[in-house]
C-alpha cells in the first residue's frame, strides 16, 4: 500500500496528470476498469485558478466515483501557489500535488514546472507555502533536473521531504530530454531518490507495460507506480497490473470490451466538447485507442481526411463491424 498521510492507496498505481487527456472522462474510464489506486487530474495553472478564468475552472469538475483525486497545480509564485492549494482542498480533491516536472517551454518560461529545479530556493518556499495552506496531503512530482549537468533531484527530495510534502513523484529523464531517450535507464535514480528520503518515492517514466510496473518496484524499492502515456494506449493497463501485485495472471480486453470502451468514450466526447474541439480530441484518442489492432494504422489514416464527428465515429464503428466479420 502507498501511503500519503493519512491517506491509504491499495494498489499502489497512479495515473499520471497529462494535459489534454486525464479529464473527467479519461478518469473515469481508468477508474471504472479498476486497479488503479489514485486518479490525477491534468495540471492547472495557479494564476488562473485563483483568477477564476472559467477554462480552467471548468477543468476542475469532477465526481465522486473518481476517488480518491489528486488535482495538481504549477506556478511559480508562493502566495499565489498556496492561495491555488487551498481552492483544491475546498473543492473536495484528496491529494493537490505541485508540477516541478512539466519540460513545456511556456511553462519552464514562467519559472514553473521543472523550471523551479534551477532554483531549489524558490521551489523550497513553494512547498512551504502550499504546506502550510492545506490540511490534505501534500506531493511533489520532479524530473532528474533540468538537464544532465544539472541532475539535483536527490536535493529536490530532501527539500520537499523537509518542507512537509508527504510523497514525491520522480520522472527519470531531465527536461532537455522532454520525452525522448530510454527512461528505463535511469531507474536506479529512483533508488537512489527512496535511499536519500523518508518519505514514499513514486516512479515514473516508460512504464510500458504491466511487466515493467513490477520490474520498477521490484529494481528500485519505491513504493508506487505512476502510468502515463501507456495508459492512452492501454487503459487496463492499471488493472492488469494489480492482477499481477496480486499473483494473479492478466487479462486481456476483448475485442467487444475495445469497442464498448473506444465508442463510449468517444461518444461522451463529442456530446461535450464544441465540435472543432471535439474533432481534434477524437482523432487523438482514436489514434491511441487502435495501436495494436489489426488495420489500426489504416484507420488512423482515414480519419486525418474525415470532415466532421459524425463521419469520424461512423468510421470507427464500421471498423470495429469489420474486424468483428472477420474474427467470426
Amino acid at each position: 500500500m502507498l501511503r500519503l498521510g493519512s491517506l491509504g492507496l491499495d494498489p499502489p498505481l497512479v495515473l499520471a496528470p497529462m494535459a489534454g487527456v486525464t479529464d473527467r472522462d479519461f478518469r473515469l474510464i481508468v477508474r471504472r476498469i479498476g486497479g488503479i489506486g489514485l486518479v490525477t487530474m491534468e495540471f492547472i495553472p495557479s494564476k488562473a485558478l485563483v483568477r477564476g478564468v472559467r477554462r480552467t475552472l471548468d477543468l476542475l469538475h469532477f465526481v465522486d466515483e473518481e476517488r480518491p483525486i489528486s488535482i495538481q497545480i504549477y506556478g511559480s509564485e508562493p502566495d499565489t501557489m498556496a492561495e491555488a492549494a487551498r481552492q483544491v482542498e475546498a473543492l473536495g480533491a484528496d491529494v493537490c500535488d505541485i508540477n516541478m516536472g512539466c519540460p513545456a517551454n511556456k511553462v519552464l518560461k514562467g519559472c514553473a514546472g521543472c523550471a523551479l529545479m534551477g532554483d531549489l530556493d524558490l521551489a523550497g518556499r513553494i512547498v512551504a507555502a502550499v504546506r502550510r495552506a492545506i490540511a490534505i496531503p501534500l506531493t511533489v512530482k520532479f524530473r532528474l533536473g533540468l538537464d544532465a549537468a544539472r541532475m539535483n533531484f536527490l536535493e529536490l527530495g530532501r527539500i520537499c521531504e523537509g518542507e512537509g510534502a508527504q510523497a514525491v513523484a520522480l520522472h527519470t529523464r531531465t527536461a532537455r530530454q522532454m520525452f525522448s531517450g530510454d527512461a528505463r535507464a535511469a531507474w536506479g535514480e529512483i533508488a537512489r531518490l527512496k535511499e536519500a528520503v523518508g518519505i514514499p518515492v513514486v516512479g515514473n517514466g516508460d512504464v510500458h507495460t504491466p511487466e515493467d510496473a513490477l520490474a520498477m518496484l521490484a529494481a528500485t524499492g519505491c513504493d508506487g507506480v505512476m502510468i502515463g502515456r501507456a495508459a492512452t494506449k492501454n487503459p487496463w493497463i492499471f488493472r492488469q497490473t494489480a492482477e499481477l501485485l496480486a499473483g494473479r495472471a492478466t487479462a486481456e480486453p476483448t475485442l467487444a470490451d475495445r469497442r464498448e470502451l473506444i465508442l463510449g468514450h468517444l461518444q461522451l466526447v463529442a456530446a461535450r466538447e464544441p465540435s472543432k474541439y471535439a474533432l481534434h480530441k477524437l482523432r487523438k484518442f482514436t489514434g491511441w485507442y487502435t495501436h495494436g489492432l489489426p488495420n489500426g494504422r489504416h484507420l488512423r489514416q482515414q480519419l486525418q481526411s474525415l470532415p466532421d464527428v459524425p463521419a469520424l465515429l461512423a468510421a470507427v464503428e464500421g471498423f470495429f463491424a469489420s474486424l468483428e466479420r472477420e474474427a467470426a
